[in-house]
């Protein structure tokens, strides 16, 4: 953009990228405190308990980032040695720098990333009993919705097929679910039966619903009396946190809803790219992922020339991109990424 223009990014990289409403930096400046190492902080424990009634479990942990929430979750379903199954384009395994591995000693296998669109049967002939020399499995983890799937959302039959098989086996199930939100309002499956099927859930508060910052793990009273201590190990005690765990708060009650107005704006996106031929399957949600493998552009030169034109673009890889919508981007946003990607498209 020239050095001149004022006009304000359209950021479609990612909806972490959202920032504090005036109403939720008013909660975070009200919040009553206390120190959450010792359970005293108030606003935490209120956020924790709501969350936690929400998906029909017994407690919940705030942490600070979705990656900790997740590895707090894995630590607590497999020991050191044994096995988790999850997809290969998996954020436990595709994003979270190997912790499983460093911080957990957990042995990961991968069925081929299919993003939502799981084969419950597959994951079932992968599991390993225990026996000579083999890694056992102790637990799967799916992803709710799928990020690098393109905000796919599981079917919830496909769910209640995968619960019966690691029941049969005896394994646990954990969601990574740091936009089940999406979910939710995407097929209108209530929180608490997505809650009943796993035995673990990672949500997150920071991504479409807008806090600045924060995730929670979904369980147990036993495991997150577990889960404490470990997110004490990973350094993830936190004092006076209240005033981060009041945005989440906020968000939970007022922007969980109006999901369906992200899903509707990116709907529109990928009616506008559709005949451009550039998009790599269906949109259910936010997410709006590209496929440039037959475009004259690749994922860099898109990026840039959309740059340059006041659009932000995410690149996930040399002919793969994707655009996400969120809170902070509105009608007007949308209209305008259209008519620069459409221009760009057509040359």
């Amino acid at each position: 953009m020239a050095d001149h223009d004022t006009t304000p990014l359209v950021d479609l990289r990612s909806d972490t990228v959202t920032r504090p409403t005036p109403e939720m930096r008013a909660a975070m400046a009200e919040a009553e405190v206390g120190d959450d190492v010792y359970g005293e902080d108030p606003t935490v424990n209120a956020l924790e308990a709501e969350v936690a009634a929400l998906f029909g479990h017994e407690a919940a942990l705030f942490a600070p980032t979705g990656s900790m929430a997740n590895q707090i979750a894995l630590q607590l379903l497999v020991p050191p040695g044994a096995e988790l199954l999850c997809d290969a384009d998996a954020h436990v395994v595709t994003y979270e720098v190997g912790a499983a591995a460093a911080y957990g000693g957990i042995s990961s296998r991968t069925w081929p990333a299919a993003g939502a669109d799981l084969d419950p049967e597959r994951i079932a002939a992968m599991i390993r009993p225990d026996g000579y020399h083999a890694v056992p499995t102790r637990a799967i983890a799916v992803e709710q919705t799928h990020n690098r799937g393109g905000g796919g959302v599981i079917p919830l039959a496909t769910l209640r097929e995968l619960r019966r098989i690691a029941d049969d086996a005896g394994l646990a199930l954990h969601c990574d679910g740091a936009r089940i939100w999406h979910a939710h309002v995407a097929d209108g499956v209530p929180l608490a039966h997505y809650g009943e099927l796993f035995d673990t859930l990672s949500v997150c508060l920071s991504k479409g619903l807008g806090a600045p910052v924060g995730s929670l793990v979904v369980s147990s009273a036993e495991r997150i009396a577990r889960a404490r201590i470990i997110r004490k190990r990973l350094g993830g005690g936190m004092r006076q946190v209240g005033v981060l765990a009041a945005a989440g708060r906020y968000a939970v009650r007022h922007h969980v809803d109006r999901l369906a107005v992200d899903h509707a704006r990116a709907a529109r996106l990928a009616e506008a790219l559709a005949p451009f031929g550039v998009l790599a399957g269906p949109v259910r949600t936010n997410i709006v992922p590209l496929d440039l493998t037959k475009s004259a552009l690749d994922a860099p030169a898109l990026a840039a020339a959309a740059r340059s034109r006041g659009v932000l673009v995410s690149v996930l890889g040399p002919r793969t991109a994707r655009l996400v919508t969120h809170y902070d981007v509105d009608d007007g946003g949308v209209a305008r990424a259209i008519e620069v990607l459409t221009a760009i498209f057509r040359g």
